[in-house]
């Protein structure tokens, strides 16, 4: 009796082992790994201040920037399209979008938007959602240190010949936009705030950055402190749209309730006035079209 009383535990024992491991792996398959930048999680996480993604309907507080708009509607299109899978977030000092996460069916979407033609070069591993940035609405602001006067006398198109502006070739709309531009320079350089420090220092003339009506349209970080011209603006001609990746597990699940999400925020009018309050549709009674002349017509 006493063997089969330790048989019986044992056999207890490992069924609780069991039981217990099976647990585990289904918690930890009930979430999703998201890799993303540290400063962007800690934006998105400051704008919702404890509240659901849907709750968010100002997006014109100190700590929005187009990317962290791009995390809530994201986040919003998901929920509204029925996917309710938890994400467990992985944040780090890393440009995630350059570590092959996504194509290799690591990570399960992007909260950036991508560039239609940036998507497009992977149209075999990823899902392209409808766009959330229209073709002719993104409108980027000359940014430029105070001091440069070359940049604030501006008056037409012919002026930038005597000017130099920075980017990355990576970028392709950006890159494209600023080439078709008669300007003097165009500086090809591959990190963001390396642009913006020779910016600041007047060593290029000036970049892209779309606007910040919360700001004041300024922007200033650390000992950098941009300014953008009041007057011109110049259009990136493409649409923006969300990826997922097809090879992720929950892939396909994601994307189908993504589209039916975005297609819920654009009938809302949502989409647009998230956009619009963050600035990246300005005020065109405002402002100009700076490259309308050189081939960005809408």
């Amino acid at each position: 009796m006493a063997w089969t009383a330790r048989k019986t535990n044992l056999f207890c024992l490992l069924v609780c082992c069991h039981l217990s491991l099976t647990t585990l792996c289904w918690a930890q398959s009930s979430y999703v790994d998201i890799y993303i930048r540290d400063d962007v999680y800690l934006n998105y996480k400051a704008l919702l201040s404890g509240r659901s993604p849907l709750e968010v309907d100002n997006f014109g507080g100190q700590f929005v920037r187009r990317d962290v708009v791009d995390m809530v509607l994201l986040h919003q299109a998901l929920i509204l399209g029925g996917f309710d899978k938890p994400f467990k977030y992985r944040p780090g000092n890393v440009n995630f979008r350059d570590s092959n996460l996504l194509e290799q069916g690591k990570q399960l979407l992007s909260f950036d938007t991508f560039w239609l033609e940036e998507a497009q070069q992977k149209a075999d591993k990823l899902y392209i959602s409808e766009p959330v940035i229209r073709k002719g609405e993104f409108f980027a602001g000359l940014y430029f240190a105070k001091e440069n006067k070359r940049v604030a006398n501006i008056q037409s198109l012919e002026d930038l010949s005597t000017l130099s502006a920075v980017s990355s070739s990576r970028w392709l709309v950006d890159w494209h936009t600023l080439s078709r531009l008669p300007l003097k320079r165009l500086v090809d350089e591959q990190t963001w705030s390396a642009q913006a420090q020779i910016v600041n220092k007047q060593w290029v003339d000036f970049m892209l950055i779309h606007l910040m009506p919360v700001m004041g349209n300024d922007f200033k970080l650390a000992n950098i402190n941009l300014v953008s011209h009041p007057k011109w603006v110049v259009l990136l001609d493409s649409s923006r749209h969300f990826v997922v990746s097809k090879l992720h597990p929950e892939g396909e699940r994601a994307f189908a309730a993504l589209q039916k999400g975005l297609e819920k925020l654009r009938r809302q009018g949502k989409i647009e006035q998230a956009y619009r309050q963050a600035g990246l549709f300005p005020d065109m009674r405002v402002y100009q079209q700076l490259n309308a002349a050189a081939g960005g017509d809408k």
